[in-house]
């Protein structure tokens, strides 16, 4: 009887390991760009004629039914299904900006931009090159899809819509927009990695200009510049913590998990000798996020990877999306603030709000994802002050910072400030 149960599960873990490799083997792509519809040759077009052009983000996300079953389902109709974008020209955006630099993520192709009047702004592929974050034991085992069809469980377009209820929640934002970026003069050498793609256009989390609608805003610092800040201003400046949790507590409403410290900025406005930061989120390609599937189910079970939490209509594990950030800046903050907020969330993030935030997507997306999104966002949202004390909690409990913050890896900081930031004063 043993031996008969022993050869059924040898046989089950051959056949799971045969589909494995099968749902991974409709593409040994890792990354391909926007695809243009009713344009044959790209290069026979005058760009300059057109104001826009009909777009979809990327093909390389098509599956079968064993793929969807073990690889999810994912969000591949919105990648799949063209859009009408904006077409960009840099030297009239703004009345014509410069390319600083070429940015340096893991898998996200991006140029940094300045105007004339020193607005940083920044271009980010909408396309993902996850190839950089393929272990070498994948790559092996041939199994390199799994990391790259995991893309698709990202929204294309999940910026934009976190942007507009951003907008309707008061919570500051980089003000990101979808464009089609033809090959022009401008890039130069960029023009072949650049040109002719799909782009976010947004402000950077950093900047020598204040671009917000804030006043009396000195400069735009990312948080290794803010500690930097401290050791010298240290009984003078201090967070927006209201702002703050408001925006944590809008990174759990949207399923935002990807939220580490080098995704913040922060606007430095001064009054006299103080100095408020004000914190202000980047990088939203990780709201909405959808896991299903075998595999990413799999991936996403707190015992194997804790971050890595589904956007579903509960938050199943709180300790996964509380950050090294969180216990840096809101550790034994009184529960008041979150539940304040968490309530002025509810209200401005009310039915009508969801809906007309939802319109910021072209229709065709809005066909495909919204009701499903707008749901989860709704259940959520009324579930939000439980969801508020329970993360007041979690970041109590997991206490003092152990580690430096990420970005402010090589800063001779004084124990305490690495600590937390109010924990080093001086008197």
């Amino acid at each position: 009887m043993l031996k008969k149960v022993i050869y059924f599960l040898i046989v089950i873990l051959v056949l799971f390991i045969g589909m494995v490799y099968w749902s991974t083997s409709s593409t040994d792509q890792t990354f391909k760009t926007s695809q243009l519809v009713n344009i044959d040759n790209v290069n026979a077009i005058n760009f300059h004629d057109l104001d826009s052009v009909l777009v979809a983000a990327s093909a390389l996300y098509k599956a079968d039914e064993i793929k969807i079953l073990f690889q999810g389902e994912q969000y591949r109709a919105a990648w799949a299904t063209p859009i009408k974008a904006p077409v960009l020209f840099l030297d009239t955006l703004f009345g014509g900006v410069t390319i600083t630099k070429e940015g340096g993520g893991k898998q996200t192709h991006s140029l940094k931009l300045e105007t004339k009047e020193g607005v940083e702004l920044t271009l980010r592929g909408i396309n993902k090159d996850p190839k950089p974050l393929i272990p070498e034991f994948v790559k092996t085992l041939g199994l390199e899809n799994i990391i790259v069809d995991g893309i698709s469980a990202q929204h294309p377009y999940s910026a934009i819509l976190a942007a507009e209820l951003a907008n309707k929640s008061a919570i500051i934002n980089t003000k990101p927009k979808v464009v089609f970026l033809p090959k022009q003069p401008l890039l130069g050498d960029y023009n072949n990695k650049y040109g002719n793609r799909l782009f976010l256009l947004e402000y950077e989390t950093e900047s020598k200009t204040n671009w917000t609608n804030l006043s009396n805003v000195s400069e735009i610092v990312d948080t290794k510049n803010l500690q930097e800040l401290k050791l010298s201003n240290t009984n003078n400046i201090f967070i927006d913590k209201s702002a703050l949790i408001r925006a944590r507590l809008f990174d759990l409403l949207v399923g935002d998990w990807d939220r580490h410290t080098k995704q913040w900025g922060w606007a430095i406005q001064q009054t006299d000798q103080t100095y408020t930061a004000i914190p202000i989120a980047g990088d939203r390609d990780n709201a909405f996020i959808n896991l299903e599937g075998i595999i990413p189910s799999i991936l996403s079970n707190e015992n194997v990877v804790e971050q890595l939490r589904p956007f579903d209509y509960e938050i199943d594990f709180m300790p996964g999306l509380v950050y090294p950030f969180d216990q840096y800046f809101l550790l034994n903050t009184e529960e008041n603030l979150f539940i304040q907020e968490a309530k002025q969330l509810q209200l401005l993030l009310n039915d009508e709000a969801l809906l007309k935030a939802l319109k910021v997507w072209p229709s065709q997306i809005l066909d495909i994802d919204g009701e499903e999104i707008i749901s989860k966002i709704k259940t959520r949202r009324d579930n939000l002050v439980s969801y508020a004390k329970l993360f007041k909690t979690t970041i109590d409990k997991k206490g003092l910072v152990t580690q430096r913050l990420k970005g402010s890896e090589d800063l001779n900081l004084p124990e305490q400030l690495q600590a937390c930031f109010e924990c080093y004063t001086k008197y």
